[in-house]
């Protein structure tokens, strides 16, 4: 049975980080309408594609789990053999 496409809701911590000269597309989202949990994917500058396993609580945790990421490898990290998963 087929899965009907369903709409994405975008959280406002979703856009571009740039650090150290790299940019990155931070996407946070979960379906719309629902209270189900933040996914939390990093898009470098060749589409390759970072996702967190699992899902977050809130938007926040989800931007706050980037932002630990960021501080413990480096941006960097996002640039370098991707699609991984966290």
């Amino acid at each position: 049975m087929a899965v009907p496409d369903r709409e994405l809701e975008f959280s406002p911590l979703s856009g571009r980080v740039s650090r150290d000269g790299v940019a990155v597309q931070v996407h946070i989202y979960r379906f719309a309408g629902t209270d189900e949990g933040w996914t939390l994917e990093v898009v470098d500058h060749e589409d390759g594609s970072t996702v967190w396993e699992g899902a977050f609580d809130t938007d926040a945790d989800a931007y706050e789990a980037f932002e630990q990421c960021i501080r413990k490898d480096g941006i960097r990290t996002f640039t370098e053999g991707a699609p991984t998963w966290h």
